[in-house]
């Protein structure tokens, strides 16, 4: 028999989908419920790698600690990894299996794996009491409509009733709820069972007129009011989507332990990849994050990251071209501590050979660690451990660059050169102890009176916040009627509402 099941759509992007559903997990297993998370096809170039190998999106990882369970390539059947404007890469079950334009994977491949996704879900629900859908931009994308697999395509095939989420925050949300439904068909409306408001700030009792007025028009219930909250920190994952120029990562809220704050600047290259590598850094106090698109920013950072990217020749050439790779090569001719991760680490390298990922051929990187690196076809995904800096290091790799090292100071797969150091290991800065031995080096490099928290646990930060996510549904959700909806499905008889969908 199968599990319960919900679908939890959104207005818009960024409504608030990975929230709710991180939430609604999270308050299911300590109500004792066996859940699990499920994105039928994921668009996101931050991802993860399970413990079988399988890369999938970041934000199901995250869903999957909310659960309390490891995650599988199950959670994540497609995930696109965005190689530029039309066109990415298709990971179907956890492995690459090609590269497709916009066109290609939505003129019939994406409706071929709509039996794929099913099965996935389905072999969840065989297995778990409850499992927690998340939809992908809006279900009433009426000219993506035939070919869905993550909104309304996979309600209709697995019968999942649908939340809608909207982002009071931005506004219209009461247009965006009713105009979601009015653009459906009758059949897809028959299952969206009703709203979720998020971010709202004020008073609930303004609110609650024109909760009263929608359902009155759309015959449909509001099972909660979420309020707008900051410092969540969960794990981004849409699209092309990376933080702007100058936004920072959410800091802790504790004192620095120091007399200093640390401060780090993050390169924003182009198709930014895992840019959450560096939330571990920010969870320290004292240490603030910015991302930085100008030479003129890195002058007072006292640490430098060069993030990982889909396209390294194409990070490179915009180094170069914004006049930051000048920047780079000075501070670690002056010894000024400087990172770089996966395509960060293979672009600050002698030599690329690529012709897999931007197929430019032979490329001159900065040179400023001793390393060649050839992009293979095979994509390298794996689970590390080592030691580095005296300190236990876990972490994950997901590159098609395999790099040859020859010289410098052996660092975790990489090398360090005085300052300068590259590896492939994402998430490495996760590893408490590794990341303060990191920290005290590149305060004493920079001459910085930083001093890392001596008790700062990023695990139990990240569990904190997802407990926060939890109280969130409890405490301004009608979590019973939430609970009848994922066990029973959608309320019969809901009514129709006009025009629907176009023929």
């Amino acid at each position: 028999m199968n599990g319960g099941g919900l679908l939890v759509a959104g207005t818009t992007s960024d409504a608030g989908k990975s929230v709710v559903t991180a939430g609604i997990c999270r308050w299911l297993v300590r109500q004792g419920v066996k859940v699990a998370p499920f994105k039928a096809q994921n668009m996101s170039l931050n991802s993860f790698v399970t413990r079988e190998g399988a890369e999938i999106g970041r934000a199901q990882a995250m869903q999957a600690q909310a659960c309390r369970i490891e995650p599988t390539a199950l959670m994540n059947p497609v995930l696109l990894k965005p190689g530029g404007e039309r066109s990415s890469q298709v990971v179907l079950l956890g492995r690459p299996v090609g590269e497709l334009s916009a066109r290609g994977y939505h003129g019939g491949r994406q409706q071929r794996l709509l039996g794929t996704v099913l099965d996935c879900l389905a072999e969840l629900r065989g297995t778990y009491d409850a499992v927690i859908c998340e939809g992908a931009g809006s279900p009433a994308e009426i000219n993506l409509r035939r070919t869905d697999i993550v909104n309304m395509g996979i309600a209709r095939g697995a019968r999942l009733p649908v939340l809608v989420v909207g982002d009071i925050d931005r506004g219209g949300v009461f247009a965006s709820f009713f105009g979601t439904v009015a653009l459906l068909s009758p059949e897809d409306q028959e299952l969206v069972a009703g709203f979720l408001v998020n971010k709202f700030r004020g008073d609930v009792s303004l609110l609650e007129p024109g909760l009263g007025m929608l359902r009155g028009l759309t015959g449909r219930r509001t099972y909660g009011v979420l309020p707008f909250r900051r410092g969540l920190g969960i794990d981004e994952e849409d699209g092309m989507a990376v933080p702007p120029h100058g936004s920072t990562r959410e800091p802790d809220t504790a004192p620095p332990a120091g007399a200093e704050v640390l401060r780090v600047a993050v390169c924003a290259v182009p198709l930014m990849s895992n840019f959450t590598d560096v939330d571990a850094l920010a969870a320290e106090p004292g240490v603030v994050v910015r991302f930085v698109d100008r030479p003129e920013e890195l002058a007072d950072a006292d640490l430098v990251v060069v993030p990982g990217t889909r396209g390294t020749v194409r990070a490179l050439e915009w180094l170069r071209r914004r006049r930051l790779a000048d920047a780079l090569l000075a501070r670690a001719a002056e010894g000024r501590p400087v990172l770089g991760v996966c395509g960060g680490f293979q672009l600050l390298g002698e030599h690329i050979e690529d012709e897999v990922e931007s197929r430019a051929g032979a490329v001159a990187g900065l040179g400023v660690l001793p390393v060649r690196v050839r992009f293979a076809r095979e994509k390298t995904l794996a689970r590390p451990a080592g030691e580095a800096l005296g300190e236990r290091v876990e972490g994950y790799e997901i590159h098609h660059g395999v790099a040859s090292v020859h010289g410098g100071e052996p660092f975790l797969d990489g090398c360090r050169v005085g300052q300068t150091w590259g590896t492939h290991w994402h998430g490495s800065l996760e590893s408490d102890g590794f990341r303060r031995a990191f920290l005290r080096e590149v305060a004493a490099a920079a001459g910085r009176r930083f001093v890392p928290a001596p008790a700062t646990s990023f695990a139990a930060l990240r569990e904190e916040r997802l407990d926060r996510l939890g109280d969130l549904i409890e405490q301004h959700a009608d979590t019973d009627a939430l609970w009848r909806l994922i066990e029973s499905g959608a309320p019969r008889g809901l009514p129709f509402i006009p025009p629907g969908a176009p023929a």
